[in-house]
């Protein structure tokens, strides 16, 4: 399967790479695995969903939020490898989210960006091991920044 004609059927295209935001390397390699840092929902670095979870958004938002992140980690991946097909699966995501006290539904937020990157990869190569967890703030008031760990074909 095509990574590229699958977005295009899911009616999504890669925005520019975001700007890092800090000193670090938006993808770090070792061997066969991709390291993908924390990615916000940003547009050109600019956050475009902010606000906490359980009190300025709502879980819906959140996993729209989340579906950002997947979408900029993949615009950072092909600026990167120039061909996101050499990625062959997701090994783990860890997805922060800004929540409001007393909200607890932080695994149903990131369920956003791991239906996005099943629906892209399928169930068995897009789903990965998973953290969710709840942050009292996040960078630019983003809602939600999620980190990736993708594994490769082959050695590049």
């Amino acid at each position: 399967m095509d990574v590229y004609a699958r977005l295009e059927e899911l009616g999504l295209k890669l925005p520019p790479p975001p700007p890092p935001g800090g000193l670090y390397k938006p993808v770090k390699q070792v061997r066969d695995i991709l390291y993908v840092s924390g990615q916000g929902a940003t547009e050109g670095g600019v956050p475009i969903v902010v606000g906490k979870v359980g009190a300025q958004r709502t879980v819906e938002e959140g996993q729209q939020a989340a579906r950002i992140c997947v979408m900029n980690a993949l615009s950072v991946l092909d600026h990167y490898l120039g061909d996101l097909n050499q990625i062959k699966c997701l090994v783990k995501l860890q997805g922060f989210v800004a929540s409001a006290e007393g909200f607890n539904m932080q695994p149903k937020v990131i369920d956003g960006a791991s239906r996005l990157l099943a629906d892209i990869w399928g169930e068995e190569d897009g789903v990965g091991a998973r953290t969710a967890i709840s942050a009292i703030e996040l960078p630019g008031e983003i809602t939600v920044e999620i980190e990736f760990i993708f594994q490769l074909k082959q050695e590049l």
